[in-house]
């Protein structure tokens, strides 16, 4: 979902290696079909399947320093035509100072015509930028934070999904020092207090919500942020998100992900920011942004593969601040261990380079999406 408060979820979401995306990572999935005439394998006495789910978490980037921490789920299927359900806990700490915990449900039930998601966020970040928004202005400010986001859905027909969403946050920023105050005064930035509610559209044919290797899935939204909900401010956001799966070669996956952030009279710290792997969250702000990423998952056999990936976001419109470029490409790779074949569950280790000191590293379950 992904969806607080436009400046909150920014830096959630590379914060915590896509805490959002790890509602769906932690479930059985089908991450890759295995080639119609591999000869089944006897399920190990540890592929036995449990409901209570404990997975280390690790990311590490320029802007956020080496975070790891820990998620812990229990998981549970409503009805045999539901999909798993996660209910959950997340942590982590880096070596910035920065902490940030997250309650979370995903749930299907209903024969799968129904899906909620919900999100409690907690947290104190701790920013050090040496060049901020492009100004060659080192900052460093110290944010707390508060969220909820919930959304619910529901199948009208065969893929197709209608619903509504809504969420409340509290993000307050401040400067490490009188001169960062000073800079954030400059700049415009300053905390933001916002609660917006909305509807959304989707199609999913995935075979999986988590590690798909067929289908399509579109997910069409808006948010309208609200002073008469309790927010600071009245504005718009817009996102499309299409993602694309084949399978190709037996076991190999080629996945495209186009994706769109507009927004609409939105101040400056709620405006859509570069999106890509390797990117620092809210360093690069512009009303508009698009996305196009090209990823190939490899299997080399029933363990071991690899993912090699490439994209390019677009900033457009006024920028808060002018910026130096209007394009970011992106370039990566990585290599995944299936650690439970029966469950299709895998471990994925990626590298992603984005211009300058733009990079990161990320351990995690699951694919980026």
């Amino acid at each position: 979902m992904s969806e607080a408060a436009a400046t909150i979820m920014r830096h959630l979401v590379r914060f915590v290696s896509l805490v959002v995306i790890s509602l769906g990572l932690a479930v059985p999935a089908f991450a890759q079909q295995p080639a119609p005439d591999a000869a089944p394998e006897p399920a190990a006495a540890d592929d036995a399947p449990s409901p209570w789910l404990l997975v280390p978490v690790f990311s590490s980037s320029p802007k956020l320093g080496t975070a790891v921490g820990g998620l812990g789920a229990f998981m549970h299927t409503f009805d045999p035509a539901s999909r798993v359900s996660l209910f959950g806990v997340m942590y982590q700490y880096t070596s910035t100072h920065s902490q940030i915990a997250t309650a979370f449900a995903r749930t299907s039930f209903g024969a799968d015509h129904h899906r909620i998601v919900v999100l409690a966020i907690f947290g104190h970040i701790e920013n050090d930028y040496d060049d901020y928004l492009g100004t060659g202005q080192p900052l460093k400010t110290s944010d707390d934070l508060k969220a909820f986001a919930t959304r619910y859905l529901f199948r009208v027909k065969r893929d197709w999904f209608v619903g509504a969403q809504a969420n409340a946050a509290n993000y307050q920023v401040l400067g490490a020092t009188a001169e960062d105050d000073l800079v954030l005064e400059t700049l415009g930035v300053h905390g933001v207090t916002s609660a917006a509610a909305g509807v959304a559209l989707m199609h999913d044919s995935r075979d999986s919500e988590d590690m798909p290797a067929t289908g399509w899935f579109l997910n069409v939204n808006n948010l309208a942020y609200r002073e008469a909900l309790g927010g600071e401010a009245s504005y718009d956001a817009y996102r499309v998100d299409l993602r694309t799966f084949w399978t190709h070669g037996g076991r190999h996956v080629l996945a495209v992900r186009q994706y769109n952030w507009l927004t609409s009279e939105a101040p400056s710290a709620a405006q859509a920011t570069v999106i890509l792997r390797g990117y620092k969250f809210g360093q690069y702000l512009s009303p508009y942004m698009s996305s196009l990423e090209v990823e190939e998952r490899v299997s080399f056999n029933r363990r071991w593969g690899a993912t090699l990936f490439s994209g390019v976001a677009t900033l457009y419109g006024q920028a808060p601040v002018p910026l130096e470029r209007s394009m970011y490409p992106m370039i990566g790779g990585g290599v995944h261990f299936v650690i439970k074949p029966v469950q299709r569950m895998l471990v994925n280790l990626e590298y992603a380079q984005g211009i300058e000191d733009n990079r990161g590293v990320y351990v995690k379950l699951g694919y980026a999406w």
